[in-house]
């Protein structure tokens, strides 16, 4: 039996409310002072994960700080918290551990924290761009676009991530906008993508003019705020929310009939797995940043796979090969905590083709 942990976190103190109702009551400072203060802690036994070739268990080892916390904390404090976890994971029995949401952003991301621990490492960011990539094309074509003539925007391009999926939509787009706040990351990025690819690149810091003609946006920042309104987007735009917390607006969904938003990386876990937590997927689905902690294991990788601000793309590529083999697949889209259906997406469609005959006519 092959054995894992990953580490989770509330992204916000409304999540705490999932824990306990009690705790929607309880002021927001007044959780926040508790939650600095409580030490982490194991949350759930994993169990049912079978490939064909192995069987997992696993923990959720609970960080008991928000996304906020963990950016305005002193980060040697954050640091701290984030290797204790670890370290539960390693009191378990796991010979690798993940690092969910903001545990993966802070500091070097990861790195240092490989340094403290015993087990191997990893922040799932590999899998995590593979299938929000491959989940972006699939949708597009569901919209009845060709890829060859898509406008494609990168948010968060100088990330990790966004880099990453910049490189990879780059062998198949015409044009790509990068946006972050600093454009010197922005223009080395595009450089790169020049050389290595037969695609148009702009960078620029105004997302709002960005997405004006986007018919795919990825958006992969670490910001707190939503960045994406429903005025920003064109009718017939894909978007694919790969942030927690998410950059776009629940009013885009609310609001825009004729734009298809989807999030990043939701999948389908073989076996008859129970993660015994409800993290607000439907039963054996799980993040792909949690995938790929678990496909390492059922390998026996147990080395520190993805870690720092560069994603390698032969890892991006290693990882979705070996998710096929031990049958992880990507499970249709989710848009804010509920399945999007087929004829949801053909709805968005004909909405988008009605807006732009209005528009044309």
């Amino acid at each position: 039996m092959e054995k894992f942990a990953f580490i989770i976190h509330p992204l916000s103190i409304k999540d705490m409310g999932h824990v306990s109702p009690i705790l929607k009551y309880i002021p927001d400072g007044v959780l926040e002072a508790c939650l600095k203060m409580k030490k982490p802690f194991k949350v759930s036994h994993i169990t049912g994960i079978q490939s064909p070739y192995a069987e997992a268990e696993g923990w959720f080892v609970g960080c008991p700080l928000t996304a906020k916390q963990m950016v305005e904390l002193p980060e040697e404090f954050v640091m701290d918290r984030i290797i204790e976890s670890g370290k539960i994971a390693q009191e378990l029995g796991a010979k690798i551990v993940g690092l969910g949401a903001f545990t993966s952003v802070v500091g070097d991301a990861g790195i240092t924290i490989a340094k403290h621990l015993d087990i191997a490492v990893t922040s799932g960011n590999s899998y995590t761009v593979a299938t929000a990539v491959q989940g972006t094309k699939a949708a597009v074509k569901m919209m009845g676009k060709k890829l060859g003539d898509c406008r494609a925007v990168v948010v968060g391009a100088s990330g990790s991530i966004g880099s990453a999926a910049v490189r990879l939509l780059a062998s198949e787009v015409p044009h790509i906008t990068l946006v972050a706040r600093h454009l010197a990351p922005l223009e080395e990025i595009a450089q790169d993508v020049i050389k290595n690819h037969a695609c148009e690149v702009e960078v620029t810091d105004n997302i709002h003019a960005a997405l004006e003609n986007a018919d795919i946006v990825m958006t992969v920042t670490s910001a707190l705020d939503f960045l994406i309104e429903p005025a920003d987007l064109k009718p017939g735009a894909v978007v694919c929310d790969v942030a927690r917390p998410r950059n776009v607006s629940k009013e885009v969904s609310a609001k825009r009939k004729d734009v298809l938003v989807i999030e990043g990386g939701v999948i389908d876990v073989p076996g008859n797995v129970d993660f015994h937590f409800n993290f607000g997927f439907p039963p054996h689905t799980s993040y792909a940043c949690m995938a790929e902690t678990m496909i390492l294991a059922l390998e026996g990788r147990y080395e520190n796979f993805t870690l720092g601000r560069n994603l390698e793309l032969d890892k991006i590529i290693t990882i979705a090969k070996l998710a096929e083999k031990h049958n992880f697949r990507l499970s249709g889209f989710r848009n804010f905590e509920r399945a999007v259906t087929r004829e949801e997406i053909d709805n968005v469609r004909h909405f988008a083709l009605e807006e732009l005959a209005v528009h044309h006519g």
